[in-house]
C-alpha cells in the first residue's frame, strides 16, 4: 500500500477502503499532498470550470439550547453575548445581499426554541415571495421529521446539519448524553427523505479525533451522498472545556478538502470561515484543494462578534459589499470567479 496508488484510486474509481483513507491520512508525504490537491482541483474544473458560487451568511440567533462541549454558545457558556434578529432584520439582510448578487441566503443559528416552526416557516414564505428566484438554506439543527418537513414545504431548499463525527463514541466525547450520533444520522436521512438539498459535515483536528474517526467520516459522506459537506478545522473557545485543545490543521483540513472532491466529484463544498480563520489565505488554498463554494456574511454587522462559535473569527467587521469586493478579488488573484448563480447541485 503506498499513498500514491490510494490517490490514484480516489481519482478514477471515487472510492477507498477505511484501510486505504487512514494509511492515507496517517502517511500522506508533502509530494503526496501537492499531487492530491491538484487532482482535486482538476476534477472541481472539470464539473465546475473556474465558477465559485456565493452564499449569503445570516446569523439569526446565538440562543441555543444544547451544550456542546466545543461551542462557544452552548447553553451553559454565561459570558456568551446573546442576540436574535427579527423577521425584519432578517429580510433586510436577504434585501441587501439580493442587491449584492446573491441568490442563495443561509439562515443559521443555534437550536432556539423562539424561532418555532411557525416563526420561520412565515420568514421562509416571504423570502420566497420577495426573491422568487432565490434558494433558501437553513441551518438550525435537529428540529425532528414534522419539523422539517413544514420547513420544506413553506419552501425551503436546503438544509445544512454537520454530522460533527461519525462515531459514536466520539459523539459522545463532543456533545452531552441527550445528543447522540443516532438521532444525528436519522436526522440527515430525513432531510434527504424530504427532498431537501442537504449538507453534512465536520470538524477537522477535534478533541479526541483518530484517523479512524476521519475515515469513518468520508465513508459515511460516501453512505449519505449528501449535495454539499462542510468542513473546516477545529478552533478552540477560550470559554468551553476545551480551550487548551490545539485547534486543527490546515494541512490537514486541506487534504480532507481534497479527498472528498475525489470521492464525491460533483458536491458542493464550501472553503470555510474557520479555514480563513486559521490561515490568512485559507480560503484560496481551500479552492485550489476542490472547494467550490464561499460563505460571504449578510448579517447586520454589530452582531457578528457576537455569533461566536469558536475565537477570532474573521470578518466580523467588514460590510457585505466590502467582504464580497474583498473575496472576489481574491478569488480572482486565483483564477477563479465568483458567481452569482444559485449554484444548485447538479
Amino acid at each position: 500500500m503506498n499513498g500514491i496508488d490510494i490517490i490514484r484510486r480516489l481519482e478514477t474509481e471515487h472510492t477507498a477502503s477505511r484501510e486505504e483513507l487512514i494509511f492515507l491520512l496517517e502517511n500522506i508525504t508533502p509530494e503526496e499532498q501537492t499531487l492530491l490537491r491538484e487532482k482535486a482541483c482538476e476534477q472541481a474544473k472539470q464539473v465546475f470550470d473556474n465558477r465559485i458560487y456565493i452564499r449569503g451568511l445570516i446569523e439569526i440567533s446565538s440562543y441555543c439550547k444544547n451544550n456542546c462541549y466545543y461551542c462557544g454558545i452552548r447553553r451553559s457558556n454565561h459570558n456568551a453575548v446573546r442576540y436574535r434578529l427579527t423577521k425584519e432584520q432578517i429580510l433586510g439582510c436577504c434585501q441587501q445581499g439580493w442587491a449584492l448578487g446573491f441568490r442563495t441566503f443561509v439562515m443559521q443559528g443555534g437550536e432556539d426554541a423562539y424561532f418555532t416552526d411557525e416563526v420561520v416557516c412565515d420568514i421562509v414564505r416571504e423570502i420566497k415571495r420577495r426573491y422568487p428566484d432565490c434558494a433558501v438554506t437553513l441551518s438550525l439543527g435537529e428540529r425532528g421529521y414534522e419539523s422539517f418537513k413544514r420547513l420544506r414545504e413553506a419552501g425551503a431548499d436546503r438544509y445544512l446539519l454537520r454530522h460533527e463525527t461519525a462515531d459514536a463514541a466520539h459523539y459522545a466525547r463532543l456533545h452531552p448524553p441527550e445528543l447522540t450520533w443516532k438521532n444525528r444520522r436519522q436526522s440527515l436521512f430525513w432531510l434527504k427523505e424530504l427532498g431537501f438539498q442537504t449538507g453534512a459535515g465536520f470538524m477537522v483536528g477535534s478533541p479526541y479525533q483518530t484517523a479512524g474517526n476521519l475515515a469513518d467520516d468520508l465513508l459515511f459522506i460516501q453512505e449519505l451522498q449528501p449535495q454539499m459537506c462542510g468542513i473546516g478545522p477545529f478552533i478552540p473557545h477560550h470559554d468551553t472545556g476545551f480551550r487548551d485543545e490545539p485547534a486543527g490543521t490546515l494541512e490537514q483540513t486541506l487534504t480532507l478538502l481534497a479527498i472528498i472532491r475525489l470521492m464525491q466529484p460533483r458536491i458542493l463544498l464550501p472553503a470555510t470561515t474557520a479555514l480563513g480563520t486559521i490561515h490568512p489565505k485559507g480560503r484560496e488554498l481551500g479552492i485550489l484543494s476542490g472547494a467550490n463554494v464561499v460563505m460571504p456574511n449578510l448579517s447586520p454587522g454589530e452582531h457578528r462578534k457576537d455569533y461566536a462559535l469558536y475565537d477570532n473569527k474573521i470578518c466580523t467587521g467588514d460590510e457585505a459589499a466590502e467582504c464580497i469586493r474583498c473575496l472576489s478579488l481574491r478569488m480572482q488573484s486565483i483564477g477563479y470567479q465568483i458567481v452569482t448563480a444559485r449554484g444548485d447541485f447538479q
